[in-house]
């Protein structure tokens, strides 16, 4: 196998609940493992990160992330005001609830993904240092090894980036909606295996 190549810009989706508040930065095409790495099943390396199972310790470089990153994406939205919204949304919600998977990168906390036990991605974060590389597609290739029955998330419709990574990576358009809380429009898709 060859190094990882990388792909274009993409958004991630958008969580059930509040719509404004998912990840919209660049991330890349398909991700491999280093052979030279191995897979465990749990934990696999590339020559520039490290893919794991979430730690309690993570929780606030997690919070940091997805408040700097959405901040990034969105500029005209305080996400800094949604901190402890999200803090306590990640503590009752996500983290007893979802697989959560982190990219790691030289002891940084560059990334992670969550995905509930009916398969439900509800957040893909990846660090702008590292738009347009390959921890996005490791940590997508990661949820569907953990939810191999399918996949579903709400991705923001005018996040056209995001809906283009999610169709590459396999995920078809299944429906149009209404986010209740903030009323933006936004896309179902689903992956199948």
């Amino acid at each position: 196998m060859a190094g990882l190549v990388p792909a274009v810009h993409v958004l991630p989706c958008c969580q059930k609940e509040d719509v404004d508040a998912r990840h919209n930065g660049p991330v890349l095409g398909p991700a491999k493992p280093n052979p030279s790495a191995g897979h465990d099943g749990s934990t696999w390396m590339t020559a520039s990160f490290q893919i794991r199972p979430y730690r309690p310790s993570d929780e606030d470089a997690a919070i940091t992330l997805w408040q700097e990153t959405w901040q990034q994406a969105y500029p005209a939205i305080d996400f800094a005001a949604r901190v402890p919204w999200w803090r306590e949304r990640w503590r009752n919600e996500l983290a007893p609830n979802a697989a959560i998977v982190v990219a790691e990168q030289s002891g940084e906390l560059v990334g992670f993904v969550t995905i509930d036990r009916e398969g439900y991605l509800d957040q893909l974060v990846v660090d702008p240092a590292h738009w347009g590389g390959d921890i996005a597609n490791a940590l997508m290739d990661e949820a569907k090894r953990r939810s191999p029955a399918g996949i579903t998330l709400l991705v923001n419709a005018d996040n056209t980036r995001a809906i283009r990574f999610y169709a590459r990576n396999g995920f078809a358009h299944a429906g149009d909606d209404v986010n209740p809380t903030s009323g933006r429009p936004v896309k179902k898709m689903e992956w199948k295996a």
